[in-house]
Parts: structure tokens; C-alpha cells; sequence
């Protein structure tokens, strides 16, 4: 548990909601602030509160405005859900953040900010801990999604840091290639990054509320007058990578959507607090191309039929997680920058079309010397390449997966190696089109895999996923 849980935690609930206002109606007969649609009969904003105050999080600071009424009415002090509620009114609408300045005495130095209309189920221990742990203004819960093309997403260092470089909205021009890293809108803010937003010019701190020259209220957009310049003039925002789940229920599909999840327990089985179940993929020959050492990026093609695949591990509730030999960094015939631009078209092409990984893990090292440029540091005999399981087990703490009841698949004898050692409930050996064996025109070999198959399709039929 967090020392010192009197963090507070700020959900914004103030907003209209005019995607949905017609909708909700229709499911509860009459007009209600979108954070109050009920899940399983439940409010989301009352499934929200119950989930952090489980976890210990009892200190809540909500901020109203449509039809606040019904809002304070319900939840009244806290005390019924075992916590305390207080409440900001915001007469006139302050965008949604310009009420943490009307509000700034009342908030701890660390604090959660979370939006009232997602439905989450996350670890919040685990993020605040992290957030701590990096000394960070802000660290932003970040996921893959099947959508990262219309999404906020933000790029972090190369060197693993998590630091936040650049932040793309989803009217912003962004590059070619880019991780399927989106915002999902959970926030642990400390303080000072108000100050910081301020000191940088982007915050009119004194006019909040105030009609400027052409008659419109003067309000604080969160990502992008705190938020974005914060990640532009510091390297004091942090990526909170997780597969948790979280998805904003705004519109009547996403909320039939979420509802449907929520039924099946999808939402709560995702919580890191809980086992996971994974399914790994070798890279090369598995969900690209198999050619040999793969040096350049223009040869990096997806197996046809890879994509919908791994669409479908995600819609399973599996973790979808990438696990690969890349000595051609120790050969010296790619570099790291390089590798992570291979990995973003991967990422990219992935996401054209519904898919995405939760995790990637790499071995950049080669036991073998003698290469020209190679990377002497490098050539060593270390326990991350397969059919040694280091990467796996990074992958089992990091997402705290139950490897007896996850898969590993790939294309050569390595991977069934690995998926054996580790202790994976079955593997199986891929021999379809772009695989290693194919690429060589080999009989597939016997490795001791439970199935040898045609295509990851036809796996996932296998295993019933």
C-alpha cells in the first residue's frame, strides 16, 4: 500500500455529454448527466468511487456542473461508499480543467485526476507508485487500441525512460510510422504542474471564467494547455504503459460496448491485481515476413492474415505480446533507432487494422564474435535469447501472467524451446506462408510442439480463442 493514502482524487463530471444525451434518455427515461448511466444497473461514476475506494483511495473532490444535482444527490458526503466526497460547482463552465485552479488550495501535492465517463479497472496503487518512483509532474496512463489512427498519442525516449517527447492530438500531423501508445485520460498530477503550466504562459490564471474581447468564456483545456506544453518544455511527463482496461463510454455504441465487457468480467479480469493469460509471438516468420536478418525497414512486411489474428487475441482477453531474438543489434548491422522505427511500422500497419500488442520484448545480444562492427558489449551469452526464458519472465512480472495458462507461438525451434522452458500451457510451430520453414522450402521440424499449424488463425481455433 501507498504510504500516506490521503491522495486525493479528482474526477471531472461536469460535461454535457451531447453524444449521448439522447441516448440516455432512452435507457433511463430521463435526462441524466452522462457520468450516471447505469452499468449492470450501477452508475459508472458510483463504479469508478467503489473501485478506488477498495484499493484505499477515500478522498474525492467532484467537480459539477450539468444537472449537479442529481450527482450530489446520490452520492451525497461519501459515507455511504465509505469515503468523503466534496464538490466543486462550476456556475460557468471552465473547461475541463479550470476548476483545479479554483480549487488549487484543496488539492495534495499528488493527486489522481480522472475523467467521470470510463469505465477503468486498473491498479491504482501500481500507478501512483510509479508516478513516485519517477518524481514526475505527471504520469498519463497510457494503452494500445484497436484505433490509434483517430487517438491522442504520445511518443516517449528511445532509452526507456518513459519520458513523454511529443504529444499528438488527434488533429495533429503525425509521422509515418508511431507506437500505439493513446492516452486513455487517468492522470497522477503533482501539484506543481499547475504552477509549471502557468510559468510557461499557457494558463490566463487570473482570467478563468472571464468573457475575453469576443464574448467567450476564458477556460483551460487539460491536454492541450497543460499537458502537451508541459511534455514540449520539461522532461517531467512520464508513460504509465498498461493493458488495463480503460475506454471512455461516450457514445452509445462504446457504452453498449463497455456494458457488454463489464457483463463478461473483461473489465475486471484486466486489473494487473489479477493473474494474466498471454498469448507470445515469436516476430520474424510469425507477424512478418520471414527474410532472413531483417536490417531494413522497407522489408518489413506483416504475414497476411497476421493482423486480423491478433485482433481477435485481443477481443479474447489474452495479452498479445511479441517476443524476439534481434542479434543484428550486436552484429552491428542495425541500430537500436532503427530497431524501434521497425517496430513503429509494426505497430503501425497493426493498427490499420484493428490490431494491436500489449508488449514487445527483444534480446539484443549474440553470443558468437568475430563480425565486423560488431558491438563487442553486446556478444555475450545472456539469459534473454531464446530458448532462454529471460524475456518471457520480464513479460510475466511486468503484467503478472500465469504462464501455465498462456501459449507461445513461432516459427522455429527456438520458440518452442522457449515456450517449453518457460512453462507454457502448449506451443505450437507455424509453417504457413512467410514463415521461416517456408521461406527455406524445410519440412517443419519436431520440437516437441503440442500442434504444428498453418497459420495463427488456425491456432487460435485450436485453443478456443
Amino acid at each position: 500500500m501507498i504510504e500516506d493514502n490521503k491522495i486525493l482524487t479528482v474526477i471531472m463530471a461536469g460535461g454535457r455529454g451531447t453524444r449521448i444525451a439522447e441516448y440516455s434518455k432512452f435507457l433511463t427515461g430521463r435526462e441524466v448527466p452522462k457520468p450516471m448511466l447505469p452499468i449492470d444497473g450501477i452508475p459508472v461514476l458510483e463504479l469508478e468511487i467503489r473501485n478506488l475506494v477498495s484499493q484505499g483511495f477515500t478522498d474525492f473532490l467532484i467537480t459539477v456542473s450539468y444537472l449537479a444535482d442529481i450527482i450530489m444527490n446520490y452520492f451525497g458526503d461519501g459515507s455511504k461508499f465509505g469515503c468523503t466526497i466534496h464538490y466543486y460547482i462550476e456556475e460557468t463552465p471552465l473547461g475541463n480543467a479550470g476548476a483545479l485552479w479554483r480549487c488549487y488550495d484543496d488539492l495534495t501535492d499528488d493527486f489522481l485526476l480522472l475523467n467521470a465517463d470510463s469505465i477503468f479497472d486498473i491498479d491504482f496503487q501500481r500507478f501512483v507508485s510509479f508516478h513516485r518512483e519517477h518524481g514526475a509532474l505527471a504520469t498519463l496512463f497510457t494503452h494500445p487500441n484497436s484505433h490509434p489512427h483517430d487517438s491522442g498519442l504520445l511518443m516517449t525516449a528511445d532509452d526507456g525512460s518513459g519520458v513523454v517527447k511529443r504529444w499528438y492530438t488527434k488533429e495533429d500531423e503525425r509521422p509515418q510510422y508511431y507506437n500505439n501508445r493513446v492516452n486513455a485520460g487517468l492522470h497522477v498530477l503533482n501539484k506543481s504542474a499547475l504552477d509549471k503550466a502557468a510559468e510557461i504562459g499557457t494558463i490566463p490564471v487570473d482570467h478563468i471564467g472571464e468573457t475575453d474581447a469576443d464574448g467567450n468564456i476564458i477556460k483551460v483545456d487539460l491536454d492541450r494547455q497543460i499537458l502537451k506544453p508541459l511534455v514540449q518544455n520539461t522532461d517531467c511527463v512520464i508513460a504509465y504503459d498498461s493493458p488495463e482496461y480503460v475506454k471512455d463510454m461516450g457514445t452509445p455504441e462504446r457504452f453498449e460496448q463497455v456494458s457488454a465487457d463489464f457483463q463478461a468480467g473483461i473489465v475486471s479480469s484486466k486489473n494487473l491485481l489479477n493473474p494474466q493469460k498471454a498469448i507470445f509471438l515469436d516476430r520474424d516468420g510469425t507477424v512478418n515476413k520471414y527474410v532472413g536478418f531483417l536490417r531494413n525497414i522497407r522489408d518489413f512486411e506483416l504475414i497476411g492474415g497476421a493482423a486480423e489474428s491478433i485482433a481477435r487475441i485481443n477481443a479474447s482477453g489474452y495479452l498479445c505480446i511479441v517476443i524476439t531474438n534481434q542479434p543484428v543489434i550486436a552484429r552491428g548491422e542495425v541500430t537500436v533507432d532503427e530497431l524501434n522505427e521497425i517496430h513503429r511500422k509494426m505497430e503501425t500497419l497493426l493498427g490499420k487494422s484493428g490490431a494491436y500488442i500489449d508488449g514487445l520484448y527483444y534480446c539484443p545480444h549474440h553470443p558468437d564474435k568475430g563480425f565486423e562492427g560488431e558491438v563487442a558489449e553486446l556478444k555475450i551469452n545472456c539469459d534473454c535469447r531464446k530458448p532462454k526464458t529471460g524475456l518471457i519472465n520480464r513479460a510475466v512480472k511486468d503484467f503478472n501472467i500465469d504462464i501455465s495458462s498462456s501459449y507461445f507461438f513461432g516459427d522455429g525451434k527456438n520458440d518452442i524451446q522457449c515456450g517449453l522452458n518457460a512453462g507454457a500451457a502448449a506451443t505450437a510451430l507455424y509453417v504457413g506462408p512467410g514463415s521461416e520453414s517456408a521461406a527455406e522450402h524445410e519440412q517443419p521440424g519436431e520440437y516437441g510442439q503440442t500442434y504444428t499449424v498453418n497459420s495463427l488463425n488456425e491456432f487460435l481455433n485450436l485453443i478456443g480463442v
